[in-house]
């Protein structure tokens, strides 16, 4: 079975391919240079600033 694409259309879907690949990637970077924050540090953010008021959050879990 052959599938028969455009040379376009192979070279827009391997650039949405490698932008959503170079977007995960980056975000799990950016995770891995950010600092831990203890809890009691993270409480007196909160209780200083109060809590986020952003309601959707992105979340990965790095093992390191």
């Amino acid at each position: 079975m052959t599938i028969n694409t455009s040379n376009k259309e192979l070279k827009t879907l391997i650039k949405e391919s490698v932008r959503e690949v170079m977007k995960d990637e980056i975000s799990k970077l950016r995770a891995l240079a950010m600092p831990s924050v203890s809890d009691a540090e993270q409480k007196d953010i909160e209780r200083r600033y109060g809590k986020p008021t952003r309601k959707g959050v992105k979340s990965y879990t790095l093992k390191v």
